[in-house]
């Protein structure tokens, strides 16, 4: 039960701030960067795969540790490291093989990914701490 409250409170946190950020905040940042190789619509289906599996990550690699651990660091700490190396791959690998992928977006993405990582882990240790206890 403890973990599926992890992963549920979690993803809530999530899904919450990435729509946010998405939708509202870097809407216009992102068509400016990256132009046609914005889709008008996105996969809804692939972007739900994506948030399942990596809300999986959060919680194996950061939530559920730091609730053994009973370390709200960690879970901050690890959250935002699990973002950094899984925007950082995405960022970087678009860097070396795509013509055209601009450093500002890789820069401001890899940036979003480790902040979003650790405030969702942190969010989802604490809810998940306190409802557990």
């Amino acid at each position: 039960m403890q973990y599926l409250t992890a992963y549920i409170t979690t993803a809530i946190i999530f899904l919450g701030i990435d729509f946010v950020w998405l939708g509202l905040v870097a809407t216009n940042f992102y068509k400016n960067q990256l132009g046609d190789l914005m889709k008008d619509q996105p996969n809804l289906a692939v972007a739900a795969v994506f948030y399942l599996v990596y809300v999986i990550g959060l919680v194996i690699f950061a939530v559920a540790p730091a609730l053994k651990e009973q370390s709200w660091q960690h879970a901050l700490f690890f959250g935002a490291l699990f973002g950094l190396f899984a925007y950082a791959t995405y960022d970087f690998t678009n860097l070396a093989t795509l013509r055209g992928w601009p450093v500002k977006v890789a820069v401001v993405d890899v940036v979003w990914g480790t902040t979003i990582s650790g405030i969702a882990s942190l969010g989802g240790y604490m809810i998940t701490r306190n409802f557990m206890s």
